[in-house]
């Protein structure tokens, strides 16, 4: 077990790098404000089953293992672009949805969707093979234990954190389904922050 000092300083850099703007938020929102808070819960739900993908990919050593090949950044960024891209032409039209609408959606191909969209992430990838064995003390145990811990309590605090933002998204879009002109709004804000996170990924630099 991570020494409890270590513990808390990881899991407030974690929440810190929540707060921040990226690919997870903008899906989060999206849905949550075209699906709900159901919608916003699947895609967290998502979103936490990946980081749990990605700590077992880790502590098996397997992340490192991929690293070592170059072309492997490039293959994930560009294939988290086009996804990105993909997503910003389905807030075209699904947001926000009729209650009818609504109902026919579903959820777990939201929660395959965020899955997805967060493993192809490739700072995702370096997050979980640079930032979090910096919290693992060699002398205090087994480093595979400690590591699946870390990555379990992130996974915990991302499921909370987003699922809380899904559910005030939910409620936003709720309030924006009776104003078509700020739904519009909305719909055209939510494509803007897609491209641009998409063109992000597409001139980010791989790691030397």
């Amino acid at each position: 077990m991570p020494e409890w000092s270590v513990f808390s300083l990881f899991l407030l850099a974690v929440l810190v790098l929540m707060l921040s703007p990226g690919p997870n938020m903008a899906f989060v929102l999206s849905h949550g404000m075209a699906l709900g808070v159901a919608g916003g819960a699947a895609a967290a739900a998502g979103i936490a089953a990946a980081d749990l993908v990605l700590t077992a990919l880790t502590a098996s050593g397997v992340t490192a293992l991929l690293a070592t090949w170059p072309p492997m950044f490039d293959v994930l960024r560009y294939l988290g672009a086009l996804y990105l891209l993909w997503l910003a032409w389905q807030a075209r039209r699904v947001l926000p949805l009729e209650m009818d609408e609504r109902a026919s959606q579903p959820l777990a191909r939201v929660f395959r969707m965020a899955m997805l969209g967060s493993l192809l992430n490739p700072k995702a990838l370096l997050f979980f093979m640079v930032f979090l064995p910096q919290f693992v003390d060699a002398g205090r145990g087994d480093v595979v234990l400690q590591l699946a811990i870390l990555g379990g309590a992130l996974s915990l605090l991302a499921l909370l954190f987003n699922t809380a933002l899904g559910a005030c998204s939910g409620r936003i879009g709720h309030l924006l389904r009776r104003y078509p002109r700020a739904a519009r709004l909305q719909r055209l804000s939510m494509m803007a922050v897609l491209l641009l996170l998409a063109l992000r990924l597409l001139l980010l630099s791989a790691p030397r």
